[in-house]
């Protein structure tokens, strides 16, 4: 039976510009990586190579170009981009980035302390040669951080040139725009929406659970990322109502 026999939340096509997938690539093999592609990668708009992993990873070379066919936009963690930024070896990054040709660039301060006006700065310079995401939030469960500036971080990172935010939560949904329970900061994500355009924002929603919480909040094409290779065929199911907890999404 063709998909056109039910009526189902309408979704974008690839290349997408909202409804965005993004997984979190932690040393999927590259046989593994294949066959989950040819199956599903229809699903998949993003993939970040999680923490520093793409400086250790043996066969980068081979796993971008993989991601590269399949149409997925390939990219390395904000963590890498942080141990650069601590030694003073930006440069040097960008250097790295060139020799693999990656065109994404992600800045964030999750780790260490990089004041916004720096990133503002960096986004300015970094965006006249790649597409940049600029992480909100830290990894930090302990450090709270008031809506007002969550709220003024998004905007002018969006503002000096970034394509898209991305709203901290780690891969155990326990920090950034959760609690440390793994409860989701509710008020302060309604803040957010109520202030800042969902379509430039990647929610960070690591676990089926935290997926179909924004997919209900916002609709079937809020972009999410950190998500788990394993569950693509699940997400896209949760964004079509095809789940009994986003059973009566909208058409």
């Amino acid at each position: 039976m063709t998909q056109s026999a039910l009526k189902l939340p309408k979704r974008q096509t690839k290349p997408r510009k909202s409804g965005l997938t993004a997984i979190t690539d932690l040393g999927m093999p590259v046989k593994a990586l294949r066959d989950t592609l040819e199956s599903y990668h229809a699903y998949l708009d993003i993939a970040k190579f999680g923490v520093g992993s793409a400086f250790m990873e043996p066969l980068l070379a081979n796993k971008l170009s993989i991601y590269r066919e399949f149409g997925i936009v390939p990219y390395f963690g904000g963590t890498l981009f942080e141990k650069f930024f601590s030694q003073d070896a930006i440069p040097n990054y960008a250097k790295f980035l060139r020799k693999y040709g990656v065109e994404w660039i992600e800045i964030s301060n999750g780790t260490v302390d990089c004041p916004l006006k720096k990133r503002v700065q960096l986004v300015k310079q970094m965006s006249k040669e790649f597409s940049v995401v600029a992480e909100v939030g830290c990894k930090d469960s302990q450090k709270i951080m008031p809506p007002s500036l969550w709220i003024e971080e998004l905007q002018s990172l969006l503002d000096a040139g970034a394509r898209y935010v991305i709203t901290e939560g780690r891969d155990s949904a326990t920090a950034g725009i959760y609690r440390p329970s793994g409860e989701v900061r509710e008020g302060l994500l309604e803040d957010i929406l109520n202030a800042v355009d969902h379509k430039r924002i990647i929610f960070e929603a690591p676990t089926p659970k935290t997926q179909m919480f924004f997919i209900n909040l916002v609709g079937s094409d809020v972009n999410l990322g950190n998500v788990a290779i394993s569950d693509l065929l699940l997400l896209e199911t949760q964004r079509r109502a095809l789940r009994y907890e986003t059973f009566f999404l909208k058409h």
